[in-house]
């Protein structure tokens, strides 16, 4: 359903750079909604990827920038989706 391809990652802080394919069909409905306590910034890289704690298709091209504790999925995509994740656990 999904695979992540980590590009880069800093063992000291434990900031991440990953990208993080959602095969068409992909549904995270199950596993629910998902915060964590530092920022993170993502890229729809293509496809397009259905948020519902925005109620909202994240489509090719867009950008967020979540701030810590915010809300965010469960995920689902019909046609699948590539996602540019850069994590910041040392800013929390």
């Amino acid at each position: 359903m999904v695979e992540e391809l980590t590009l880069s990652s800093d063992p000291e802080s434990g900031e991440y750079t990953r990208l993080t394919r959602f095969y068409a069909g992909a549904d995270t409905t199950a596993f629910g909604d998902k915060s964590h306590p530092y920022p993170e910034e993502i890229f729809i890289v293509s496809g397009r990827l259905y948020d519902h704690a925005f109620d909202l298709w994240l489509e090719s091209g867009h950008y967020a920038s979540r701030p810590p504790g915010e809300l965010h999925g469960p995920f689902e995509t019909d046609i699948g989706c590539v996602v540019l994740e850069i994590s910041f656990p040392s800013r929390r």
